[in-house]
């Protein structure tokens, strides 16, 4: 069986990280299908400009939950906050039944939220903190204790 990736990342909290979101999706490639490769478009832009071509806000948030309720697996990049890649880990959690890898690079200034690194871990959900430099260890980390 094919695995099937739901990868969250920035888009209206800021696109900063888009070229790290293109390096994370390609390698998960290697692992499954990645239902969500428009996060890491550099067309999309914060304003939701070209968000994978979904016309309006509800459009955009039924496409996303449909894609949660596809996924196994849901890949998030939590370094720049985002309210929206919160609201999708959270309904992923409830949702069940997937494994949820939590990516956060440390900076000196900020702190992840208590929401995020103080959720319990367990077999189906970690929360690491990386470097750019090693996000593909990290995930083969990951997937190989699948």
């Amino acid at each position: 069986m094919s695995r099937k990736i739901y990868f969250c990342g920035s888009i209206r909290a800021g696109r900063q990280d888009v070229a790290l979101y293109g390096r994370i999706v390609a390698a998960l490639k290697q692992y499954g299908t990645v239902l969500t490769e428009f996060v890491a478009d550099p067309a999309v832009t914060h304003l939701g400009s070209d968000e994978g071509k979904a016309s309006t806000d509800r459009d955009i948030h039924d496409r996303d939950i449909s894609l949660l309720e596809e996924c196994d697996t849901i890949v998030a990049e939590v370094t720049q906050p985002s309210l929206g890649v919160g609201y999708e880990i959270g309904r992923g959690v409830a949702m069940g039944g997937r494994r949820i890898l939590c990516l956060y690079r440390p900076q000196p200034d900020k702190r992840l939220s208590a929401m995020i690194r103080g959720m319990p871990p367990s077999k189906d959900l970690s929360v690491v903190d990386y470097s750019s430099d090693d996000i593909e260890k990290v995930l083969t980390d990951f997937f190989s204790a699948a």
